[in-house]
């Protein structure tokens, strides 16, 4: 359904107005696959020829068609507008919701469209390869072994969102990937002063990512989830290193700011880092960049500060040794079928990727620990520490089931990689069942597109009235 328009004028009055377009979403109980989500951009466009005009942007890296759809009075290729991009990581499906529902807004409701005064350019997935390979799970979001089993997000280097260019001290990153490359022509032609990719979280409450500070901003950003009964994620940042603003809103995760806190730690920065992110290669156009992360299941730990009787630093030791035990398993796993793996897919890829990655993080949250301050460690803290394990545990585990079984499914899997997809197996389920209460409830996916939706027209509104302005950057 669409807000009335009186909602939307009253929108221009007060920042408060926002908190309504929250519950504007209509219900619905999938997500939608690729094709679907391209179809339904398709068929607004053809009911409203006049203010829809879809383009192509560029190739996947499988060749498919990237496509954004321009919405807007004025012309398709104006600077200055808005830019909304789906898909960046292709296991976050929310914002395929939340993109058609602001494209069907601004498509219905003219005030709605004069309020911000330009066109929004809306990449509904700029990521298609790796949004088929989640598929699995978008037509049962709420059934969490459905989740992992059929769960999927690239290496980091295969990543829309982390592989922009980078030159910082001892690293170098240029090996954009194609997609990319479409975003970043699509930036570089509309210079726009806002944009937002669309992310979100698995357990936990909501929080905000912006490249800059925005006083204006904090209290709708708190109340549009409340309103929502959601909580925000007051525990532990994704990034030690990423500034706090308010309660659950930090300044963007930095790649110079992450190497300097590795190269802190002893760590070779230059090896772990591989590009930059969108946030950092459009503040050469003085764009303000906002990203509402939202989570699939909420728990009510994700927000309660009260302290507990353990140590902080002891939670995060707890969390490190985990993390070391989890990644030992792994890697035995694949180091003992590597030799024999033969089919070079896209889940294997991950997991040399991810896994490896376990025990560096222990080794990094055992030399935070002994830097923390000696207080306790507060409910939200603790629990970000023990669902970040499930996390963990559910994705890599899941990818790298998916890697062995292409082995079996394709009849070229030896006695060792049955032997381990079997002992893989039986600790899988076993993290499931763990996973389960500490992951919390299901959210409805009206509810989180709703959250994300009011919560980007909020930051589009503060970027329309306090422009960075074309090349400020």
């Amino acid at each position: 359904m669409t807000a009335p328009t009186s909602a939307h004028s009253a929108a221009a009055s007060t920042p408060d107005s926002w908190v309504r377009y929250a519950a504007t979403v209509p219900p619905t109980d999938a997500y939608p696959g690729v094709d679907e989500l391209l179809g339904s951009f398709r068929a607004l466009a053809a009911a409203h020829p006049g203010l829809v005009t879809e383009r192509r942007i560029g190739t996947s890296t499988l060749g498919e068609p990237l496509h954004c759809f321009t919405v807007g009075d004025g012309p398709a290729d104006g600077t200055g507008g808005y830019v909304v991009v789906g898909g960046v990581h292709p296991n976050e499906p929310v914002g395929a919701v939340t993109a058609l529902r602001l494209a069907t807004a601004l498509c219905e409701d003219p005030a709605l469209r004069a309020h911000f005064d330009g066109a929004w350019h809306i990449v509904p997935c700029v990521d298609p390869d790796g949004a088929r390979l989640n598929e699995g799970w978008f037509a049962a979001p709420t059934d969490k072994r459905a989740y992992g089993r059929h769960f999927y997000r690239p290496a980091g280097r295969e990543q829309v969102e982390w592989t922009f260019p980078f030159a910082y001290k001892d690293a170098w990153f240029d090996r954009v990937l194609p997609e990319t490359l479409a975003l970043m022509r699509l930036l570089d032609g509309v210079r726009p002063r806002f944009l937002t990719t669309l992310h979100n979280c698995e357990a936990g409450g909501v929080y905000y990512y912006m490249n800059r500070p925005a006083p204006e901003l904090y209290d709708v950003l708190a109340a549009i989830p409340a309103a929502a009964g959601l909580p925000l994620a007051t525990g532990e940042p994704e990034a030690a290193h990423v500034p706090l603003y308010a309660p659950a809103v930090y300044g963007c995760i930095d790649m110079r700011d992450a190497y300097d806190y590795l190269d802190g730690l002893g760590l070779d920065a230059a090896a772990k880092i591989a590009g930059a992110s969108s946030a950092a290669y459009a503040e050469r156009h003085g764009t303000f960049y906002f990203v509402t992360e939202v989570p699939h299941w909420s728990h009510p730990d994700a927000d309660d500060d009260t302290p507990t009787d353990e140590r902080y630093a002891d939670v995060v030791r707890r969390r490190a040794g985990a993390l070391a035990e989890t990644g030992a398993f792994l890697g035995a796993v694949l180091d003992a079928t590597t030799p024999d793996l033969t089919i070079a897919s896209p889940f294997l890829r991950a997991v040399r990727d991810f896994v490896p990655s376990l025990p560096e993080l222990a080794a990094m949250e055992s030399a935070r620990a002994e830097t923390l301050p000696d207080r306790s460690a507060t409910v939200a803290e603790r629990y970000d520490c023990e669902a970040s394990v499930h996390s963990f545990r559910v994705r890599f585990g899941g990818m790298l089931l998916r890697a062995l079984g292409a082995e079996l499914t394709a009849g070229t899997a030896t006695p060792e990689v049955r032997r381990r997809h079997r002992e893989l197996l039986t600790a899988y389920e076993e993290w499931e069942r763990a996973a389960e209460p500490a992951t919390g409830e299901p959210i409805g996916i009206a509810t989180l597109a709703g959250v994300q939706y009011a919560a980007l027209l909020a930051a589009a509104d503060h970027a329309r009235v306090r422009p960075g302005g074309p090349d400020a950057g």
